[in-house]
C-alpha cells in the first residue's frame, strides 16, 4: 500500500467533544482526570494489536485522532496540543496484518492520550472488518467487480469512513455519495424497484425514462425482477433502451422461484437461473449488456458461483461486509522505560512500524 496518509481533515471529526471525552469510556476520562490531578506523568508505551490475520483499516483515522485530540486543559482552562510531545508509530491502510502483531505505537505522557482509546480502537475494528470483509469477497470473485450495498442495513453515520475501507479493499463501486466521500467519487446505482412501482410496473417504462435523464453520465444498470420473471423482464428492457443499457441485475428474493426455473425448487439467484438469462440475451445479440446479481451473497456464496463458471460479470453485496467482528486491544507495556504490561501482554517488536511525522 501506498506511505502517504489521509490529511486530519477528511475524516471532520468532532473535536471538541473527543477532547473532553463525549465519547469515550468514562473510566479512561476519569484516568487522565487522576493523572493530571495527581500531576502523576508517566511516560508510556502503548501497543495496539487485533488477533486475525486481517487488512488494517482506519489507522489513518486513528492517528488523526491523536493527532487532533490529544493534549490537555492549560491553566487557563485553553486546550494546549499534545501531539508533539507524543511518538507515534504505525502501520498504513490496507495492510495484511497478522494475529497479535502490532500495528500502531504511541509513546509519551499516558495522560495526555488516556482519554482517546475508545475512540481509537473503536474506529481501527469497524474499518478493519469491512476491509477484511470486502477483500474477501474481492479475492472470491477473482477479479470481477464488487459493488458495495450494505448502506441500508445500518445506521447512516457508519457510511463515509465505511465505504473508504471499502475502496482501499478493492470494491468497485459504492451506492452513496457519503461513501465515496473521502475520495472524491459519486455513489452509483441501479433502477430501483420503488421507480418501477412508481411507472405502474412497468419496468420497461421505468429504465427508459431513468435512461433518459441519466444515461450521459452513468452505466444504466435494471433490476429486472419485479415481475419474477428475470429472462423476459432482460429481455424486454434490451429491446427497448439498446446501447443504452449497460446491465441487469438479478435480485430474486431467496423465497421465489423464477418464472424461469418453474418446476425446480431453486428459489432466489441461482446459478441456473444466470446462465439462463445469458442465454436469452445472447441469443439476441445482446451479448455486450452485463449481469449484476446481488441478495445474500457473501464470500462463500461467490466462490461457489466462479468454481461453477456462472457467467456473473458484477457482484453486489450488503450486508455480510459489516457483519462479524475484528476488535483491537491497546495495553501499556512499557512505564518510563520499564516494561510493565499485564501478563501475556508483553512489548512484541516490529520493524513494519513507520514514524507518523
Amino acid at each position: 500500500m501506498s506511505d502517504r496518509r489521509q490529511s486530519s481533515a477528511v475524516f471532520r471529526l468532532p473535536i471538541a467533544r473527543i477532547r473532553e471525552g463525549y465519547y469515550s469510556d468514562q473510566y479512561f476520562n476519569l484516568t487522565k482526570e487522576l493523572l493530571e490531578r495527581e500531576g502523576r506523568r508517566p511516560d508510556v508505551l502503548m501497543q495496539v494489536f487485533q488477533k486475525q490475520e486481517s487488512i488494517l483499516g482506519g489507522i489513518d483515522e486513528a492517528i488523526a485522532i491523536l493527532r487532533e485530540c490529544s493534549g490537555e486543559r492549560g491553566p487557563d482552562g485553553a486546550w494546549v496540543d499534545g501531539w508533539d510531545r507524543l511518538e507515534v508509530r504505525a502501520l498504513h491502510e490496507g495492510d495484511a496484518i497478522s494475529p497479535r502483531e502490532p500495528v500502531l505505537t504511541v509513546r509519551g505522557d499516558y495522560a495526555l492520550f488516556a482519554h482517546l482509546e475508545t475512540v481509537y480502537l473503536g474506529t481501527l475494528a469497524r474499518r478493519t472488518l469491512v476491509m477484511r470483509n470486502v477483500r474477501e469477497v474481492v479475492q472470491a470473485a477473482r477479479g470481477k467487480q464488487i459493488l458495495y450495498f450494505p448502506a441500508r442495513h445500518d445506521h447512516w453515520l457508519v457510511q463515509t469512513g465505511d465505504g473508504w475501507a471499502a475502496h482501499v479493499a478493492g470494491a468497485i463501486g459504492v451506492s452513496t455519495d457519503a461513501q465515496a466521500s473521502w475520495w472524491g467519487g459519486r455513489g452509483v446505482g441501479t433502477v430501483p424497484h420503488g421507480l418501477i412501482a412508481a411507472y405502474d410496473g412497468d419496468t420497461v417504462a421505468a429504465a427508459h425514462a431513468f435512461a433518459h435523464e441519466y444515461a450521459a453520465s452513468m452505466n444504466i444498470t435494471v433490476l429486472v425482477d419485479f415481475d419474477n420473471d428475470s429472462v423476459g423482464t432482460s429481455l424486454a428492457v434490451a429491446r427497448a433502451l439498446g446501447d443504452d443499457l449497460w446491465g441487469v441485475r438479478l435480485d430474486t428474493s431467496e423465497t421465489l422461484v423464477d418464472r424461469a426455473l418453474e418446476g425446480t425448487d431453486l428459489r432466489g439467484v441461482q446459478p441456473e437461473l444466470v446462465r439462463r438469462v445469458r442465454a436469452a440475451l445472447d441469443a439476441e445479440g445482446f451479448e455486450r449488456v452485463h449481469i449484476v446479481v446481488s441478495g445474500g451473497f457473501d464470500a462463500e456464496r461467490i466462490r461457489r458461483f466462479e468454481a461453477e463458471g456462472v457467467p456473473v460479470d458484477v457482484y453486489g453485496v450488503g450486508s455480510s461486509l459489516i457483519r462479524g467482528s475484528n476488535d483491537f486491544t491497546a495495553d501499556v507495556v512499557e512505564v518510563d522505560g520499564v516494561p510493565r504490561a499485564k501478563v501475556g501482554r508483553e512489548i512484541v517488536p516490529s520493524d513494519r512500524l513507520q514514524l507518523v511525522t
